[in-house]
């Protein structure tokens, strides 16, 4: 019997042992993760296939572009980059569309006047007309995010310049101002090229359209998580979307938009413990398929559920792009259109790091109409149409391929799934413990009280109960 005990003394330390270790490689796991809670959202994922490139100091050492392919490159404080840019002879109203979204690191000190500006010269170093404002600036927010910026050849009937074939210069410069950080900030470019039409079409912008503000989408919020860059953009169709916000963060939709068709959209900061007020807290912008800056809102923050919303924009339509206003301009072709969420780093020191609860209101008014007829393909294709596979992506909730892959980059998202796998290894350890020093004590007890006395022999035929009977003496 003493032998008998010392075994489940054995088994039991061993037991008690196996559950320590469980417990130990746990642990670090769940230091681990509340480490990678506390650390900074991504402030942009760049496109997974861009190609690192080198702007030239100069626009006669330029290194090429090339239409569909996404580029990665770094700006100095103040600095002024050129790349290069083959085009062929414009004819009818082809055009070529060049943008770079400047990603300062986190906690980059930003003035009203810091941004990015991107124009077009060519062969001879003229400055390109291309009517659209290349020039994007962090403004009253202040706060460092991803900003875009664009230039075009607008080329048809007029007095454009840029019509003739050659090695035209993209030009990308950051401005800074005193007191601002130094430090260098990533690009992302993309270049897009447009076919001219095989016809010819007015040039003059519409001028009576639905300018009146809808009344605001109402029904079931669903989640989906936003991206972290135009390439991991998460796709949205007209409706009521559920996200978080934290500060700091800048989160990235798309929604297919098509021919004849109107957006509408609005942001909605939920509720937040805190005390004061921030103004500009909560940036709304809107860029067309070329990531062209379109509209942008803002509102302040005191913690009380606030909204912005865009400003009524023009059914998509091919003359849009002779419009002075930029805004109507903006609507120029079918694709793609992306919301881009940011809230203020400031509102943390209000209102916590969070995240907010983020509500988006989407609304897609009008039919589908027909495309301008193209006289050949842009590159990318498919970039100013509306395909099937669009609408199921919107539908089903994809992001765009190329950047986050669909992890929507939201920082509450995988650490929080990580937080719960995590806190489910802890209490699985618990009650593995338990269970086994439960096993343990109940067998020990079941092994004392069924140990037979000296001398005794089991009953023939007493099955799974056991039973014991007194040795008869031979």
């Amino acid at each position: 019997m003493r032998r008998r005990r010392e075994g489940w003394r054995g088994r039991s330390r061993a037991v008690l042992a196996g559950a320590a270790t469980l417990l130990a490689i746990a642990a670090p796991v769940g230091r681990a993760t509340t480490a990678t809670a506390a650390d900074a959202p991504p402030p942009y994922r760049f496109a997974a296939d861009a190609e690192r490139i080198e702007g030239a100091t100069q626009s006669i050492d330029t290194e090429p572009l090339t239409p569909g392919t996404y580029y990665r490159s770094t700006i100095r404080d103040n600095g002024k980059l050129y790349y290069g840019l083959r085009l062929d002879e414009a004819s009818g109203a082809s055009g070529a569309y060049v943008s770079a979204t400047a990603v300062p690191k986190p906690g980059t000190k930003v003035g009203y006047s810091d941004g990015i500006k991107v124009s077009l010269q060519d062969p001879d170093g003229h400055r390109c007309f291309s009517g659209d404002a290349g020039i994007a600036r962090f403004g009253p927010t202040k706060s460092p995010r991803p900003l875009t910026a664009w230039a075009s050849r607008k080329a048809g009937p007029g007095a454009y310049t840029c019509k003739e074939a050659g090695t035209y210069a993209v030009l990308v410069e950051r401005t800074s101002g005193p007191g601002s950080s130094l430090d260098d900030w990533e690009l992302e470019l993309q270049y897009v090229s447009e076919p001219a039409v095989a016809k010819t079409a007015s040039t003059a912008a519409p001028q009576v359209w639905d300018s009146a503000s809808p009344q605001a989408v109402e029904g079931l919020a669903r989640t989906r998580q936003g991206g972290t860059g135009f390439s991991g953009a998460r796709s949205l169709e007209q409706g009521v979307w559920k996200d978080g916000i934290r500060a700091g963060q800048t989160l990235f939709y798309r929604v297919p938009v098509d021919w004849g068709q109107q957006l509408d959209a609005t942001a909605e900061l939920g509720p937040a413990n805190g005390d004061g007020y921030l103004g500009n807290a909560l940036v709304l912008s809107l860029h067309n398929p070329v990531r062209a800056l379109v509209d942008d809102a803002t509102t302040g923050y005191d913690g009380s559920k606030k909204q912005t919303a865009l400003e009524p924009l023009p059914p998509v339509a091919y003359e849009n792009r002779f419009a002075v206003d930029d805004q109507v301009g903006g609507m120029r072709f079918a694709g793609w259109y992306y919301l881009v969420v940011h809230l203020a780093a400031e509102t943390a020191d209000k209102f916590g790091d969070g995240p907010v609860e983020l509500t988006l209101r989407v609304r897609v008014r009008g039919t589908a109409g027909e495309a301008p007829a193209y006289s050949g393909a842009a590159v990318p294709r498919d970039v100013f149409e509306v395909t099937a596979g669009d609408r199921h992506a919107a539908a089903s909730g994809s992001a765009a391929t190329g950047g986050d892959g669909g992890d929507g980059g939201s920082a509450g998202g995988n650490t929080a799934m990580q937080a719960v796998a995590v806190s489910g290894i802890g209490t699985g350890c618990v009650l593995v413990l338990g269970l086994a020093m439960w096993t343990v004590v109940a067998r020990r007890r079941a092994g004392v009280k069924a140990e037979p006395p000296e001398g005794a022999v089991p009953v023939a035929g007493a099955g799974a109960a056991r039973t014991y009977g007194r040795a008869r003496a031979r």
